[in-house]
């Protein structure tokens, strides 16, 4: 998107309390300078009575509890959210739950071993799921070209699959960590998140069912092809009697100190992640591609992941604006050296992919690739094998 008028472009507006640039979805600032999410998380911080928010899912929780083959269903990723959900639910509320874990074909060898000690340890039920990697491939590339964002399996898998599993073995109450308030806008804190139907067409499969996505691609894929990604009709949800809801809405969400007690008792690890400060270790260590999608969110939106990490310590107290700032500035940006390895698995050529990315822009973003410095490689990432 350049700027055909002659005029000198207009920097993006940021958050007078927060780093979030207006070209974050959903952002709005008020009268004065301060954004939607940020309002929202000063809702969640001084509004809320977390006490009597436990105590509504004390007895939700009992009203399933023992009735069930499983009393909740966990979708579970190994990374810090669902980890800390799964152990708060087993250690702290005494759940059996059934957990369920879709692997979109990137995991790490670090958040594997995690996933396995944190199953041994817990004594629970594990489902693993992974889809056709051929038809993954296909449908990554398409969202790509489309939306900007080549996860579009992940987001759909992710949320569409264990819904599948709750029907299939009998279990109405899922159970998911953060709410999406703690990032976006979406949704309001004083409102009950409900991770429902609604939700996932909202903006979690980016406005791409599976049933588009059969026209989309073509070249023999069916729409039985696709069906990890779909989300369960309402009749089959109703017949379930299904509650989907996040953990988050009933506890105050604390990634810092989830991340700390789950380590403790536990043994979860963190590993280095792509464009992200070490002291954040703890942060998307699942996925061998993030670095290229926080790479492609810069390029689209100039925020990178250590922007929003930044972001929610400064919300937190736990960071000045000015401190966070210059941490975004070391950080975010960088080319990563997992590019490589996404665009052999691809077979784009570099040209291609920021071609593609540059379409997605999002006003009055403009990104500058002569600026872009390439970031050192993972230690891990000879490990990957994609093919």
């Amino acid at each position: 998107m350049s700027d055909t008028t002659g005029s000198p472009p207009t920097a993006p507006r940021r958050c007078a309390r927060c780093l979030l640039l207006e070209t974050h979805d959903t952002l709005v600032f008020d009268e004065a300078g301060v954004c939607n999410v940020c309002r929202n998380i000063e809702h969640k911080q001084q509004k809320i009575d977390w006490q009597a928010r436990e105590q509504e899912l004390h007895t939700l929780l009992d009203s399933y509890r023992g009735k069930y083959a499983y009393d909740c269903l966990v979708p579970f990723s190994g990374g810090k959210d669902s980890t800390f959900t799964l152990y708060a639910l087993v250690k702290s509320y005494g759940l059996k739950p059934l957990v369920v874990c879709f692997d979109h074909g990137f995991m790490r060898p670090v958040v594997l071993a995690n996933t396995e000690r944190t199953v041994r340890q817990l004594g629970v039920d594990f489902l693993k799921f992974r889809a056709d990697w051929k038809v993954v491939k296909k449908v990554m590339l398409e969202s790509l070209k489309r939306k900007g964002d080549f996860c579009w399996h992940c987001h759909t898998g992710i949320f569409a699959f264990p819904m599948q599993m709750a029907i299939k073995f009998d279990v109405p109450l899922v159970i998911w960590g953060q709410p999406s308030t703690e990032y976006n806008a979406f949704f309001r804190a004083d409102e009950p998140e409900m991770v429902d139907e609604k939700r996932f067409n909202r903006y979690v499969n980016l406005g791409i069912t599976a049933e588009d996505m059969v026209g989309m691609v073509g070249d023999g894929i069916e729409l039985r092809d696709l069906e990890p990604f779909r989300y369960p009709s309402k009749e089959a949800l109703r017949a379930l009697g299904y509650r989907s809801i996040c953990l988050g809405t009933y506890i105050p969400w604390d990634v810092k100190e989830q991340t700390r007690i789950i380590e403790k008792e536990l043994d979860w690890r963190g590993d280095l992640v792509e464009g992200v400060p070490e002291a954040y270790s703890y942060e998307k260590i699942e996925c061998a591609m993030q670095g290229v999608r926080d790479y492609l969110r810069f390029i689209k939106r100039g925020m990178g992941r250590t922007n929003h990490l930044a972001t929610i310590d400064i919300r937190d107290g736990r960071l000045t604006r000015e401190q966070g700032l210059r941490m975004m500035e070391e950080h975010d940006g960088k080319r990563p050296a997992s590019l490589d390895v996404f665009l052999r698995f691809m077979g784009l050529t570099e040209a291609e992919f920021n071609a593609i990315a540059m379409q997605h822009v999002v006003d009055p973003h403009r990104h500058d690739p002569s600026r872009v410095q390439r970031g050192p490689e993972l230690p891990d990432q000879h490990l990957w094998k994609l093919e």
